[in-house]
C-alpha cells in the first residue's frame, strides 16, 4: 500500500512548508493549496486520504470548501480537519455544520494533529 495523501488547504505559505515538513516526515505524502478554490479543484482530482483545511482563505472559505465535498457522495467519506485560529464556539459549531470530522486550533501542538490525523485515516 502506498503513503496516505493528505491535502493542505491553507493561504500561510510558511504554515504549510511547516505541517508539510513535519507530515512528510512521517510518511504521508502531502499536496498544497493556498486558496479555497484550488483547493476544492485539488481535492476533487487528488481523492486525498485527508484534508487540512485553513476557514479564512482566499476565494473561497473553509467552510464553503468542506460544505461543497461533504454534499457530494464521491468526496464526503474523505475526513476534513478544520485548521484555524477561530476558537469561537460559534465558529466550531458551524464547521461540524459543513461536516468537519475535527477542529484543530492555531497555534497548535504538531503532535495533537498526528495524533488526530492517525486516528482519522485508519
Amino acid at each position: 500500500m502506498g503513503k496516505k495523501k493528505i491535502l493542505i488547504i491553507e493561504d500561510e505559505r510558511d504554515l504549510v512548508d511547516a505541517v508539510t515538513l513535519r507530515l512528510e516526515a512521517n510518511g504521508y505524502e502531502v499536496i498544497a493549496s493556498y486558496d479555497g478554490e484550488d483547493g476544492l479543484g485539488k481535492a476533487r482530482k487528488e481523492k486525498p486520504d485527508l484534508i487540512i483545511l485553513d476557514l479564512m482563505l482566499p476565494k473561497m472559505d473553509g467552510y464553503k470548501v468542506c460544505g461543497l465535498l461533504k454534499l457530494n457522495e464521491k468526496y464526503k467519506k474523505i475526513p476534513i480537519i478544520m485548521f484555524t485560529a477561530r476558537a469561537q464556539e460559534s465558529d466550531i459549531k458551524l464547521g461540524q455544520e459543513v461536516g468537519a470530522d475535527a477542529y484543530i486550533i492555531k497555534p497548535f501542538d504538531s503532535q495533537v494533529l498526528l495524533d488526530k490525523i492517525k486516528e482519522l485515516i485508519k
